[in-house]
């Protein structure tokens, strides 16, 4: 096994003439290279720590302004105004001793263009955090852009002109603001009147002033003191009581998925095609590692975006507990993690500091697939203890996981740098029902068979990386490569009794959950873009007339967005059902004139648009509302308001998949390798839950999801309402393509940045 090879460097025996002594050259050679590769990463994190440190300046600045110093010096000038001076009597007597007086100055130079030179970091940090904080720019309307504006894009321009590591803009970024009280009440409301009866309204309005005039400005003193001492008031709460205190299961309720891509299958050898997907994974995570990666903006600019998330890619699992879930993150990892026909393998990636070639990673693939070898007793589904209530994993993983072989085996899984499956079932369009293969892939990457995991690939494997003419993977293999090493168990039967008890709970989830995924071909942003309209405020007021239709009334809509404009930002929700959508839908289906529908639905798509601005600039509803709450949680008092708002069900959840990496494609030459994006599953029981990605200038691509136990909801149905509606309006617009918009908004001022 590899670990024993490299574990075991010699080995010794006693005999009458005294120990003999037996070194294995190869296992130190291989220790030696590891070693080396070890510090190799700690020299390049060292020296990735000084840039960061430095930014928005960089190292060898110091050098330009301690000659500078030194120079005004040799000028006979003083620009340390008596400083350098103070700073010399002050210098250690070692100093005084062993240096001429010459010397001292100069040392003295030196500590002082020292000290400036971190001044001035500090000052450059400084006005680049309040440049960040600047987001005027994202409300300014089409042609109409403010001087402040143009001023605020070459400044972020000069202090951008740099080259930035992954993270060098994570302490630049600002903080997270607390929105008012009133605001947020304010705009809650005005959220909730299109669903709301006059009477309704009412008695809510009545709530909400009481909080406001009570409660409220106590909660928001204790949330104003947490956004003064964290980097942000919301994150570490959301990640904790939202994700990680949830003891329903993780499957379907928090898990996404993601699809391959639509048409083409790169090679049809399955080893070749995990070969290059665990190569592309790992050459992706080495870029992390060393922050090679360019940050992230806002599409279009030069703004940065928080890049906090990216650190806990890899090597993290979640560790599950009675009480609340623990992520845990390690540094590295040199081997995945796979499962195969109900097996579990290590698989060593690097070798004496080496990664893998894809070739060779495809041969120890190979090796897994053709191991006849059979589970373990329980070993088969033993994965479905993740995948059931947290509580019962939590505690079965204390009394049967916490020592002897059964820790060893899940330490490997635990600490790989990722998991992956390897199907043994195909999944995709291919075969005489391709929509109805579609919908089946997408269950299987949602919850697979409930004791399995699935993992889709990056364009990489195919543009980058390549195969050969007879579908294999690129490279030479060493044939010395020590096997997978096959993990082993020893599972008693009451931990079996737990694993399909889990299985139960999680097939009925999976079982409950009805998918349908379909690609729209009628038009795309392209077409939406020429009727001067947000693609995605189109795509969400379609939405809203689909539901209508589909259930003939309006409801709680949930549309992510980011707030990654802010160090450790990562969503707040759009309401996306408002007095503006409901007013145009309304007028739609009753039939009235064009011209009136027209305006209606521009005025709703400029407040989507408005609404969206606002939730990614930090003036968002639910998030502050959550904080609150927690707040009065640890306070130990009720508010009647807060109870209602939070458990309000959001029946309609939607989110957009941003198409990123799109360097990697070439849908030009390549316009079969279009990626489907991925889904997850509804929020509420009687809701619907949809994703969607703008693929190009004339595709949209939609999952759908929602259960088969309520009869009011159906994922077909409200897929083919989506595709009337878009068409709907886009007739609707298209009868007045030269009518102007005010708000396309940010338009401009992304052509500017």
């Amino acid at each position: 096994m590899a670990e024993a090879h490299q574990a075991v460097a010699f080995q010794f025996t006693i005999t009458p003439e005294g120990i003999d002594l037996q070194l294995s050259y190869q296992a130190l050679n291989q220790i030696y290279l590891s070693g080396v590769r070890s510090w190799k990463k700690r020299v390049s994190r060292m020296r990735n720590r000084v840039i960061k440190g430095v930014f928005p300046a960089s190292p060898s600045s110091w050098l330009f302004v301690a000659i500078g110093i030194l120079a005004t010096m040799y000028m006979q000038s003083d620009p340390s105004m008596g400083l350098i001076a103070k700073i010399q009597q002050h210098l250690p007597l070692s100093l005084h001793v062993s240096l001429s007086a010459q010397g001292q100055t100069m040392v003295s130079a030196l500590v002082f263009s020292t000290l400036l030179w971190l001044s001035l970091i500090l000052a450059l940090r400084f006005c680049l955090k309040l440049l960040l904080s600047y987001h005027q720019w994202m409300f300014e309307q089409h042609g109409r852009i403010s001087n402040t504006t143009k001023v605020w894009v070459t400044l972020v321009r000069l202090f951008s002109s740099r080259k930035p590591l992954l993270y060098s803009y994570q302490t630049s970024l600002p903080h997270l603001p607390v929105p008012t009280i009133k605001d947020t009440l304010s705009r809650y409301l005005e959220s909730v009147r299109p669903l709301l009866t006059d009477p309704e309204f009412e008695r809510m309005t009545r709530l909400a002033n009481q909080f406001e005039s009570n409660l409220g400005n106590r909660l928001q003193r204790y949330l104003k003191l947490k956004a003064l001492w964290a980097t942000n008031y919301v994150s570490d709460w959301w990640e904790e009581y939202i994700y990680l205190r949830s003891r329903s299961p993780i499957m379907v309720n928090s898990n996404y998925y993601g699809m391959d891509f639509l048409y083409v299958t790169p090679t049809p050898v399955q080893a070749a095609r995990a070969g290059n997907t665990i190569t592309a994974l790992l050459l992706y995570r080495r870029k992390v590692n060393r922050e090679e990666l360019k940050p992230s903006r806002v599409p279009g600019t030069v703004i940065p975006l928080c890049a906090a998330q990216c650190e806990r890619m890899f090597n993290t699992t979640r560790t599950p507990g009675t009480e609340t879930d623990v992520l845990q993150h390690w540094q590295d990892s040199e081997f995945v993690a796979v499962y195969h026909k109900g097996r579990f393998f290590r698989l060593w990636v690097y070798r004496a500091g080496r990664l893998l070639s894809p070739r060779e990673i495809e041969y120890q693939i190979q090796k897994i697939l053709d191991d006849p070898s059979p589970p373990l007793p329980g070993e088969e589904k033993l994965g479905a203890l993740t995948a059931g209530d947290r509580i019962p994993w939590a505690q079965t993983r204390k009394q049967y996981f916490s020592s002897g072989v059964n820790k060893r085996s899940l330490d490997a899984i635990e600490r790989a740098a990722f998991f992956i499956t390897l199907d043994d079932e195909e999944q995709g369009m291919k075969g005489d029902d391709p929509a109805g293969n579609l919908d089946r892939y997408a269950k299987s990457l949602l919850h697979g068979k409930c004791y399995d995991s699935q993992l889709y690939t990056l364009a990489t494997d195919a543009f980058q990386l390549g195969y050969t003419e007879d579908g294999h993977c690129k490279g030479e293999v060493e044939r010395s490569l020590p096997h997978p090493q096959r993990l082993v168990w020893d599972i008693p039967s009451e931990v079996q009794t737990q694993a399909l008890s889990s299985l139960a709970v999680a097939q009925a989830l999976a079982d409950d959950v009805d998918c349908h995924v379909f690609p729209f071909r009628e038009f795309g942003k392209g077409r939406i873009k020429k009727c001067r309209i947000s693609p995605d405020a189109f795509i969400q007021i379609s939405l809203q007339l689909a539901y209508y239709r589909d259930r003939c009334g309006f409801c709680l809509t949930y549309e992510a967005s980011m707030t990654r404009l802010f160090r450790e930002g990562r969503t707040e929700t759009v309401r996306s059902c408002s007095n503006e959508s409901s007013a145009f839908i309304k007028a739609l289906e009753a039939g009235e004139g064009e011209e009136k529908c027209r305006r209606l639905f521009r005025l709703a798509s400029e407040k989507h648009q408005n609404l969206y601005r606002m939730a990614m600039t930090g003036a968002g509803i639910d998030r502050h509302l959550f904080c609150l709450y927690v707040v009065s949680k640890y306070l130990g008092v009720d508010s009647p308001f807060l109870k209602e708002v939070l458990s309000e069900p959001w029946r309609l959840s939607t989110s957009q998949t941003p198409v990123q990496q799109m360097e990697l494609f070439d849908l030009k030459n390549h316009p079969d390798y279009i990626s489907l994006g991925g889904g997850f599953g509804p929020v509420a029981d009687d809701g619907y839950g949809v994703s969607y990605i703008i693929v190009g200038e004339d595709m949209i691509n939609f999952h759908v999801s929602s259960k088969h136990s309520f009869s009011e909801t159906d994922s077909h149905r409200f897929g083919a309402q989506i595709s009337k509606a878009l068409q709907d309006i886009m007739t609707l617009l298209s009868a007045d393509t030269k009518t102007p918009s005010k708000g396309a908004a940010q338009s401009q001022s992304k052509k500017l940045l």
